[in-house]
């Protein structure tokens, strides 16, 4: 059945499905699965008790399993790499393969279905099963921050925040699946994130962009129902820890939380029918800016292609270091050593490091923190679940308002970075001292602060460094998390808890578990005060950048400039000629790096 419309061709329902099939906004709405299936690692705190008591390992061995999981999770280069070279899809594919792969290991080995594996080879397992998130990172969300250039802070944002619900999620979905059965809650992880990612492998792609006025503004309607699902996620977490809900009432539950999931599909049609038929009406619509990706140099005749998701290796810019000290101006697209080499990389990745590797620590913690000061296991449960949402708030809040109060008052996203690490050095005081109930305000706070660090470090490097290579400068970001992680949590956080757990327990015993303030107390006294050198550090970023955040840092993709965001592009105004390169450069550069910004080594 045709329908016809007053303001454009026939409405075809079939016509209409297709286009949203193939559409910007669903490929946005699979990049939010991806992303809400992708956080197991987050869980790592419930699941834990497991392998420590079924392998019967300490808490330095546990944490040090705890690093390699950050470690998998967050070194990202290879899925980097891959995609630079391949389409999102084989990312995804290969990240679904080793999801499976290593959990399922991992759950075989803690219920005894395998012998006991040696530790380097429990490491291995979740080495491999955690860095399947980098593959979901890199496929899914890298694709759409390149297809929504002017809204990265806000997409990056809401994808990162559907990682951070995703452990509550998780435990809903377990809950109603295997009961309280948490060793289960890993065989779930095991299967879940692959069948999605190569469900919507094909989805998940560059498409040519197209800049409208007010489409960060549809992005609220995604913003409102992912709040409808955290506080209904957190309604939930706090009735279950006071009543004992039976399998069906878990069954109502995660019924509600499987709708909200799948709801923004409604907010996709309805974008995706502002545009149905405008691409094939004869007369294009005014004021719309259509970038095209190809993978040629700009002749007139390559620019005639059809968009690619590829590029040839030769022009990856990562295979030579020529050029590497003497970087464009920022907001330009850097090669990788360019941007590797880079004074504000370093900066930030070190102002990353103290700050993520921090409450990394708080986060992988948490249950141990809780029994270590004696709250009942109810009470460490919900201090789980309300990192969960708070980190998913945090990712939220991080990515709107930086993006709100950058367009509107040009104010740097390397200061509200600035701004989160002061904020986490209260949680973790919190934690130190033991204050009275006081861990119920330091898991928020923990959460809050894990969560926005994320956009913002994602949005600063797309920003400074360009779009050209971000699947890979994106994933180096992420290996600030690991070696924070390592330092803070394994050589200093776990060390401490064992050598005091020793003093407490009769020598020999295998199970050394510690009570008191003073298990976690000196650690968390160093934890404040790297966290706080890093703030400080970063307040050298943000000085470095003042000049270039003063500027119109999307200016390129508003005025039809050519750039090469991704590869070479062409950008094909409907609503005037085409205005001549090297003006617009110059205007640009004018509206960009105005106040002689230049170069930034």
């Amino acid at each position: 059945m045709v329908f016809a419309r007053s303001n454009g061709p026939a409405f075809s329902p079939l016509g209409f499905t297709m286009h949203v099939l193939r559409g910007r906004w669903f490929m946005f709405f699979a990049a939010i699965l991806v992303m809400a299936a992708a956080g197991g690692t987050y869980i790592f705190s419930i699941y834990s008790k497991d392998i420590k008591k079924n392998l019967g390992y300490d808490q330095q061995t546990l944490n040090t399993l705890s690093f390699f999981k950050d470690l998998g999770a967050n070194v990202g280069i290879i899925p980097g790499l891959i995609n630079e070279v391949s389409p999102p899809w084989v990312v995804l594919v290969v990240g679904a393969g080793m999801n499976l792969g290593g959990y399922l290991m991992i759950y075989l080995a803690i219920t005894g279905r395998t012998a006991r594996p040696q530790v380097w080879l429990m490491c291995l397992y979740i080495c491999i099963g955690a860095n399947s998130q980098s593959f979901a990172n890199t496929g899914a969300l890298v694709t759409a921050v390149k297809n929504f250039p002017e809204s990265r802070g806000v997409v990056l944002g809401l994808l990162k925040s559907f990682v951070g619900l995703s452990g509550a999620i998780y435990t809903q979905l377990y809950q109603a699946l295997y009961g309280d059965d948490s060793e289960s809650l890993v065989l779930l992880i095991a299967w879940l994130p692959g069948v999605i990612s190569i469900i919507f492998a094909y989805t998940i792609r560059i498409i040519p962009y197209i800049h409208r006025k007010g489409e960060t503004k549809s992005f609220f309607k995604f913003l409102y129902i992912s709040i409808a699902l955290a506080v209904f996620l957190m309604i939930a977490i706090i009735v279950e820890n006071q009543v004992n809900f039976t399998h069906a009432e878990f069954s109502v539950t995660t019924t509600i939380v499987i709708l909200l999931v799948f709801l923004p599909i409604y907010v996709v049609a309805r974008e995706e029918l502002k545009t149905y038929g405008q691409i094939t009406a004869p007369e294009p619509e005014k004021n719309i800016t259509i970038v095209t990706v190809s993978d040629q140099p700009s002749e007139p005749e390559a620019n005639s292609k059809a968009s690619t998701e590829t590029e040839p290796i030769s022009s990856l810019g990562c295979l030579t270091v020529k050029g590497a000290l003497n970087p464009p101006a920022r907001g330009e697209d850097y090669t990788i050593f360019q941007a590797l080499f880079s004074i504000d990389m370093l900066v930030l990745f070190l102002a990353t490091t103290c700050g993520i590797g921090g409450t990394l620590t708080a986060v992988d913690n948490m249950g141990q923190i809780g029994q270590s000061l004696g709250y009942p296991t109810k009470s460490i449960n919900t201090f789980v679940s309300l990192i969960s949402i708070w980190n998913y708030a945090g990712r939220n809040v991080s990515g709107f308002v930086s993006e709100y109060i950058l367009e509107r008052y040009k104010f740097p996203r390397p200061l509200i970075l600035t701004l989160i690490l002061l904020l986490s050095c209260v949680g973790h005081i919190l934690i130190a001292f033991g204050v009275n109930q006081g861990l119920y305000v330091a898991s928020v706070i923990i959460g809050f602060c894990f969560g926005a660090q994320w956009p913002i470090l994602f949005a600063i490097i797309s920003e400074i460094f360009g779009l050209k290579y971000y699947s890979t400068l994106y994933n180096f970001g992420s290996v600030a998390s690991p070696i924070g992680s390592y330092i803070l949590n394994v050589r200093i956080a776990g060390r401490m808890y064992d050598k005091e757990a020793r003093k407490q327990n009769p020598p020999g015993t295998k199970d050394l578990t510690c009570m008191g303030v003073q298990c976690f107390k000196e650690s968390f006294i160093i934890i404040t005060i790297v966290t706080f050198i890093g703030a400080v550090v970063s307040l050298v970023l943000v000085w470095r950048t003042r000049n270039f955040y003063k500027g119109d840092i999307y200016a390129r993709f508003r005025d039809g400039v050519p750039v090469q965001a991704n590869k070479e592009v062409e950008a094909v105004s409907t609503s005037s000629d085409k205005v001549p390169v090297e003006h617009e450069r110059t205007k640009e550069k004018e509206g960009v790096n105005g106040n002689n910004n230049g170069n930034n080594n």
